[in-house]
This record gives structure tokens, C-alpha cells and sequence, in this order.
């Protein structure tokens, strides 16, 4: 080689690294449109299966809900009772759970028992009745009269 002529490298890119592992993996893959329509097709199916189930339970759900609602209720108002010696009067009502009450019984050692109180599932408040030591909460269910059957019914903290 003579060193009067140097010889002209070329600049040859060198693949990225991205590249080089998209070569090394082969040809891309995927899914085909049939495929896809398939996959479709079947999740449409079940869930034209499923959801007439799950659609007929709201109701229930409405139920259970309160049912858990007036439990939670019941558990802070035997809170309440520890603490303060009496359930709150009808007239305290269940936002003695909430806000100290005033008028008799005078609680004296009230505390906040729950932080706020919520409507039963059709909208409407719980009933409170208070009878000195004991006490009722009720709902008066999906027609909010007293009385009822099955989802009309009233659901009550005495069951």
C-alpha cells in the first residue's frame, strides 16, 4: 500500500440494535383478522349468556346493601350505647352517629361513631324508632310504603 494514497473507507451504517433484534426474532408476527373475529365472536356470546343474569339481581343487590347498611348502623348505635349509658331518642334520630346530639338523653361521652350517614338504595332515609333500650332501623323498601313482598318489603333491624 502506498501511503501517498490512502484509501477512501466508506461509512457502511451498522443496524441499530433494535434492529439486529427484530432480524434475530425472524419475520414479525401477529394476529389475523379471523383470528380477532373469533376471539370477538366468542366474548359476545358469553356475554350475551351472562348478562341477563347479572341483570336480574340489581334488586337483590338493593336488599343486601341495606341489610348491611342497617348492620353497620346497629354496630355504632351499641357503640353508642357503651359510651353514653342509652340508644339516642327517636328525635336524635341516627345522626347522633354523626353529630353529638342535643336534649335527653344528654350523651356524655359521645363520639363520632360513623362519618356520615347514607341514604338506604331507593333514595330515601332510614327510619329510627328508639323505645328506651332498644331500637329499630328500617327501610321500607323498592316502594317506600310500609308493609310490601319481596322487594316491596320493608327490612328491618328487628329480623
Amino acid at each position: 500500500m502506498n501511503p501517498a494514497y490512502p484509501i477512501a473507507r466508506r461509512h457502511v451504517p451498522r443496524p441499530s440494535a433494535a434492529r439486529a433484534a427484530r432480524a434475530a426474532r425472524g419475520p414479525a408476527r401477529g394476529f389475523t383478522l379471523i383470528e380477532i373475529m373469533v376471539v370477538v365472536a366468542i366474548i359476545a356470546i358469553l356475554g350475551a349468556t351472562v348478562v341477563p343474569l347479572i341483570m336480574d339481581r340489581p334488586n337483590e343487590a338493593r336488599v343486601v346493601r341495606a341489610k348491611q347498611d342497617i348492620a353497620n348502623y346497629s354496630s355504632a348505635l351499641e357503640l353508642y350505647r357503651l359510651d353514653n349509658f342509652s340508644y339516642p331518642s327517636t328525635e336524635q334520630g341516627l345522626e347522633a352517629l354523626v353529630e353529638k346530639p342535643s336534649g335527653d338523653p344528654e350523651p356524655g361521652n359521645w363520639k363520632s361513631y360513623v362519618k356520615k350517614l347514607s341514604q338506604d338504595p331507593w333514595g330515601r332515609d332510614y327510619l329510627y324508632v328508639s323505645e328506651g333500650n332498644d331500637f329499630e332501623i328500617v327501610s321500607l323498601g323498592n316502594d317506600g310504603t310500609e308493609g310490601g313482598e319481596e322487594f316491596d318489603a320493608d327490612i328491618s333491624s328487628a329480623e
